[in-house]
């Protein structure tokens, strides 16, 4: 054999092992892939949460119905609203099936509206579903003398938020563009827990906050006492728990001003959306979301959800998948507005 034919039949022998090897990866099966490996929960949100909360107890559950039963691992990753664990989904966690996301609903619209957060495109992954709906209202201090969605338009009252662009200061931003109300907003607080401590200390007199945030710790004492009181409700359909507080379907008529409140409003309906990269194998996927929806279906999760005080109103992947669609169809003087009103201090 001369020196060519034997690189020719050293090519030809790497060839077939490459070939083989491929073979034998598409060959695993989906029960194959996931034994023995971790499943990681990417949460983009702090320890001690709602959002975390949800995912450390989804994750449980999740797994049993996973092929191969992977175990389960929790990962932390915060900032930018969600932003930050959006971005390393897409662009940076591994894209074979062993790395989920579990998201914000802001991350479904806020690529639409600021070309600084391009690195994440809720176009460019595939949605499992979502657990829940998110219901936001407005709360205030009784001792602001602002205790009616009506005093809103009367009296000033300073307002706590978190990120800039988070619907914490995003909404009351909305009111008191198109509502008339006087709020002055004082964004920056890191999270929940120090906003309503700052209420307490009279630096704000309310904010805006998830009727599942009113659920536990503080908040419930202070509803309870009735030092704090539920003056909005930002939707257009007040849910049976809060039916005796007025929503926005008695202010906001205008069709225009409808449609921008709705960029907003819209993703609630998938609340905590939970995707995977978008180059996760058909069949991984198939059976994720297959996982998911029996989860879902699960009596001792949805009892488990509802003790923790979070019961699951869940919708699919493609139900998730159809609200991106239509807030990417949102008209472009809507969108101008947006931006506005999101970027209007910088």
């Amino acid at each position: 054999m001369n020196y060519r034919t034997a690189i020719c039949a050293c090519a030809a022998l790497f060839s077939f092992a490459a070939t083989a090897l491929a073979g034998t990866a598409s060959d695993q099966s989906v029960e194959q892939f996931y034994k023995g490996k971790a499943l990681t929960l990417v949460v983009s949100a702090d320890a001690g949460t709602p959002t975390d909360i949800i995912a450390r107890q989804f994750s449980r559950f999740f797994v049993k119905y996973v092929p191969g039963h992977p175990k389960a691992i929790v990962m932390n990753v915060v900032g930018a609203g969600g932003m930050v664990a959006a971005a390393s989904l897409q662009s940076r966690q591994a894209s074979d099936g062993t790395v989920i996301g579990f998201l914000q609903r802001n991350n479904l619209y806020l690529p639409l509206l600021d070309q600084r957060q391009n690195r994440f495109d809720p176009r460019q992954v595939r949605w499992l579903g979502s657990l829940n709906k998110v219901e936001y209202c407005l709360v205030s201090m009784t001792r602001s003398g602002v205790t009616s969605a009506d005093d809103l338009t009367r009296k000033k009252m300073y307002i706590g938020a978190t990120g800039f662009a988070n619907e914490d200061r995003t909404l009351p931003a909305l009111l008191d563009e198109y509502l008339g109300a006087k709020m002055s907003i004082v964004p920056g607080y890191t999270g929940r827990g120090e906003v309503y401590l700052a209420m307490q200390r009279g630096e704000v007199d309310g904010w805006a906050s998830t009727i599942d945030g009113l659920q536990q710790g503080e908040p419930v004492r202070m509803l309870a006492n009735g030092k704090m009181k539920v003056l909005l409700h930002l939707g257009w359909k007040s849910p049976a728990a809060y039916a005796d507080v007025p929503n926005l379907s008695a202010y906001i008529t205008d069709p225009d001003v409808k449609a921008l409140f709705n960029l907003f409003l819209l993703p609630f309906q998938a609340g905590r959306p939970i995707a995977v990269p978008k180059g996760v194998p058909q069949a991984r996927l198939d059976a994720l979301r297959d996982a998911f929806a029996k989860t879902i279906a699960d009596p001792d999760f949805i009892d488990a959800m509802k003790q923790s005080g979070y019961p699951i109103d869940p919708i699919d992947g493609n139900a998730v998948e159809q609200i991106v669609t239509k807030l990417y169809a949102t008209p472009e003087p809507q969108l101008a507005d947006a931006r506005k009103l999101i970027f209007s201090s910088h």
